[in-house]
């Protein structure tokens, strides 16, 4: 039976967002999940269920990740505020305790399908921390928000985008046969990155490892 957060239709998540267009990249701080083997299997063995399914595009383990928090287009953000980023989220991030969660069924969302982080509270709050520290550096009017209401922000990992508008139910249907045990990670690494999506997948060019708890 599907879960209660499925939805009955999905749509193309690959449509231009505001300030987006080929060839321009972005910053942003999100968890690399790659080195993360027990996830990567879990992932893996979702995504053979559903593989046959043509209007998906499954991604791959390298460019597996967990979306944070959004910095800004690498055209509007300088090196030295760049640099001392980097330096104010390494010293902030080193006082605090790794959120733990832990990954299990998957859910099929209008444009992806994905695996949530549970619980979300203590990504959530990690989350605010890094957008504090990037309104400290940029400005308020620089910084791209946070959702207006925290719970509008759901921390999970995604296994697979929508290319076009398609039926939800027989995904959800698959990936309900399949049986796993839940995945639990401490999320000790946070990545700043620089991504592009000109090739129907969010691939990263540079990843600066930012240590939590250390």
């Amino acid at each position: 039976m599907s879960g209660a957060d499925d939805v009955d239709r999905m749509r193309d998540h690959w449509w231009w967002r505001p300030g987006w267009r080929s060839g321009r990249h972005f910053y942003a701080c999100h968890f690399s999940m790659a080195r993360h083997a027990a996830l990567v299997r879990m992932v893996e063995t979702y995504q053979a269920s559903i593989r046959g399914l043509s209007a998906l595009d499954l991604i791959p383990a390298r460019w597996l990740h967990l979306t944070m928090q959004g910095v800004g287009f690498v055209d509007e953000v300088n090196d030295s505020e760049l640099a001392e980023l980097t330096d104010r989220l390494r010293a902030r991030l080193a006082i605090l305790t790794p959120p733990a969660v832990a990954f299990h069924r998957p859910v099929v969302r209008p444009e992806a399908v994905y695996l949530p982080a549970d619980p979300p509270e203590p990504v959530r709050a990690l989350r605010a921390v890094v957008h504090s520290v990037i309104v400290e550096v940029l400005g308020e009017n620089r910084a791209e928000p946070p959702p207006h209401d925290s719970g509008d922000y759901r921390p999970h990992v995604s296994i697979a985008y929508s290319k076009s508008e398609q039926d939800a139910q027989p995904i959800a249907e698959v990936l309900d046969k399949v049986e796993l045990e839940p995945v639990p990670l401490a999320l000790d690494r946070l990545d700043l990155m620089r991504f592009h999506r000109d090739q129907r997948m969010y691939e990263w060019t540079e990843a600066v490892p930012l240590w939590i708890g250390r």
